[in-house]
């Protein structure tokens, strides 16, 4: 089977030739630019000091290139929007290091200037005239959001304000989206991963909006949880007129790119913590549930493509809801997290939910155990996960920075070795 083929066969819940590897195919499964360096040079992949493109600026995620996907043996690729979280464009490229002394290549709207104190700020649209929207901290990984809230008066809160991100896609950006995955489409045998945006209903990462230069309405972290309660009716109406501008677009959006996507991302709002939900099951029914449908259901009436979540933390208590609502797809499969046991959520929920994810516990496992650890896991993962398909290897969420490269060689390794069918 080629890429392709493989994922197809994973979501439809059959077994393949061997389990579908993610690496890099989204915004929360890929890895931390200095480990890709790391990783790049233990594999003899670059002369040393060759440096490795930022593709996301925000959680300074690396490049998963042709080569590397090849000596993993990766079967997905990233198929997003033409600019990045902060506004600006991967493009003209220009050299830069991280705090670590990693050599990278930053986009053009990259600010590479540091504050006195030796921050990194960071600017919508690479604009410094505009406020900054973002923070690395000296000798930080990534990016902070800055929520740039104004002062809320309640009498002049206008829904409109927390929409300004959600019109209609302009003609230039569904060209953009057609040539990518016509390029992706033909030019490879990859799974073609698809973030179109739009469909995040509440996503905290995005509600500070970090590539408006004056985003109004609610913005900040604190203010928004707190509205999902106070503001109910308010929130109800923006994620009302949200998911009706995000079917439109995905009606423009599936005219362009066809059925060449393979599995597209929808939400990224987490729902659950270490310790349990975030939200009571009744607060999700209410307010996020009748969204998450109508796009489901949308996708599944007029697309071959299958639906994404990403939801950190304990959210068995959702999964039932989350069927319910049309997702074909679980991410990252926290297992760490309580009442997340593996055998039992393959057992309950393996025919219905492929695990993209789950694969290895990035917390604790992957940056403080030995190869030997990381090994035993992930061979462990497979034997539950892999039988009757519907199972996506990849670590849990994105691999951070400062893991030894030696466990991430044996996470692969492992894979390869026990992950055939």
């Amino acid at each position: 089977m080629n890429s392709r083929e493989r994922v197809k066969k994973a979501l439809e819940h059959g077994e393949a030739d061997r389990v579908p590897v993610d690496m890099g195919g989204s915004l929360v499964t890929g890895m931390q630019v200095s480990m890709v360096y790391k990783l790049r040079q233990a594999l003899g992949l670059d002369a040393p000091g060759t440096p490795v493109k930022v593709i996301d600026p925000f959680q300074m995620l690396g490049e998963i290139a042709p080569d590397l996907m090849e000596k993993l043996g990766i079967d997905v690729i990233c198929l997003g929007r033409s600019t990045n979280l902060f506004g600006f464009r991967n493009e003209n490229w220009k050299p830069w290091k991280t705090f670590d002394g990693t050599p990278v290549l930053v986009g053009e709207g990259f600010n590479t200037d540091p504050e006195p104190n030796g921050d990194i700020m960071m600017y919508p649209e690479g604009d410094r005239s505009a406020p900054p929207s973002g923070r690395m901290p000296k000798g930080g990984w990534y990016f902070d959001a800055i929520a740039r809230q104004e002062p809320i008066d309640d009498e002049k809160l206008n829904v409109e304000d927390n929409l300004e991100e959600f019109g209609d896609l302009p003609e230039r950006e569904l060209e953009y989206l057609k040539n990518e995955a016509d390029r992706l489409f033909t030019k490879t045998d990859k799974a073609i991963f698809a973030n179109f945006g739009g469909t995040a209903f509440g996503d905290i990462a995005l509600v500070p909006a970090p590539w408006l230069k004056n985003p109004k309405g609610i913005r900040g972290i604190e203010e928004w949880y707190m509205s999902t309660v106070l503001r109910k009716g308010y929130v109800y109406e923006v994620f009302e007129k949200q998911c009706e501008r995000a079917i439109k677009n995905l009606e423009k959006i599936y005219r362009v790119v066809g059925d060449s996507v393979t599995s597209a991302f929808i939400t990224g709002t987490d729902f659950g913590m270490q310790s349990g939900p975030f939200i009571s099951p009744n607060a999700y029914r209410d307010l996020y549930k009748p969204f998450h449908r109508q796009v489901n259901d949308w996708i599944h009436r007029n697309t071959k493509w299958k639906t994404f979540m990403h939801s950190c933390g304990s959210v068995r208590v959702f999964l039932d809801d989350f069927v319910e609502a049309g997702f074909d797809v679980l991410n990252p499969v926290q297992i760490s997290a309580a009442g997340m046991d593996a055998r039992e959520l393959k057992k309950e929920f393996g025919k219905h939910l492929t695990f993209w994810g789950g694969g290895v516990d990035t917390q604790k496992t992957l940056p403080f155990g030995k190869p030997e650890d990381v090994r035993k896991e992930v061979r462990e993962r497979l034997e539950i996960f892999m039988p009757g398909g519907g199972f996506v290897f990849n670590p849990i969420h994105n691999v951070q920075a400062q893991v030894p490269v030696e466990n991430l060689i044996a996470m692969f390794e492992t894979v390869r070795k026990y992950g055939k069918y």
